[in-house]
């Protein structure tokens, strides 16, 4: 079975820092390309960070230099380093896949920053 685990979320105070972590697991499942989504209560899912092609990375606007996303492909695991962190990244952070045209979603890893 194929999936995508995250875990590395919890409850920081503000400007503190979080490791988020994606595996994904399964036979024949390394994808090349993992990707980062957040969704706050009440709103939509939106792309935090991203692999671009020949590696290179892109970020959402409200990242302003404070996330790294970051991959072991031994491990087959994307990493988001998050410092600087506000209350308004508040959210569960999803890690997301595509594989031969599928789309693979983790189960979603809570992050809450408080003020």
């Amino acid at each position: 079975q194929r999936q995508l685990v995250e875990s590395g979320g919890g409850l920081v105070q503000a400007g503190g820092s979080l490791r988020l972590s994606c595996t994904a697991s399964g036979t024949t499942f390394s994808p090349r390309v993992m990707d980062w989504y957040r969704q706050a209560p009440g709103k939509q899912r939106e792309l935090v960070a991203a692999f671009g092609s020949g590696g290179s990375t892109n970020y959402a606007d409200f990242v302003n230099g404070r996330f790294t996303i970051s991959r072991d492909n031994a491990k087959n695991t994307v990493y988001l380093q998050m410092n600087s962190l506000k209350p308004e990244d508040t959210a569960v952070y999803y890690c997301h896949t595509v594989v031969w045209g599928l789309s693979y979603w983790g189960q979603g890893t809570q992050v809450t920053v408080s003020s």
